[in-house]
């Protein structure tokens, strides 16, 4: 069984940073993209960054030169440093990757369960 476990969130004053962690685990035959989403109360999930296995970003614009997201393969593990920090990124933050399992030939989508990040003074 595949999963994925967030870790690194918590509370922040404005302007402050954090650097969240996930890590996959189980029976993995192969991961593909690697990605972060984040959903605010009321609003719909939205994406955030992604690398893929060769190690490509991308980023929505309202974090451009704010986060980074990076990847270690040899530890199945995605990262996301946030820095100069706003209210506006407090949200719900998943960790979500593309995965075949040993068990199959099929690649699926994995989602993590959720970190809270709170920006507030």
């Amino acid at each position: 069984q595949v999963q994925l476990v967030e870790s690194g969130g918590g509370l922040v004053q404005p302007g402050g940073s954090l650097r969240l962690s996930c890590k996959a685990s189980g029976s993995i035959r192969s991961i593909y993209d690697m990605a972060w989403y984040r959903q605010a109360p009321g609003k719909q999930r939205e994406l955030v960054a992604t690398i893929t296995s060769g190690g490509t970003t991308n980023y929505a614009d309202s974090v451009k030169g704010r986060f980074t997201v990076s990847r270690d393969n040899t530890q199945n593990t995605v990262l996301l440093q946030m820095n100069s920090l706003n209210p506006e990124d407090t949200a719900v933050y998943y960790c979500h990757a593309g995965i075949t399992p040993w068990t199959s030939r099929n690649t699926y989508a994995y989602w993590g369960q959720g970190t809270q990040v709170t920006v507030s003074s």
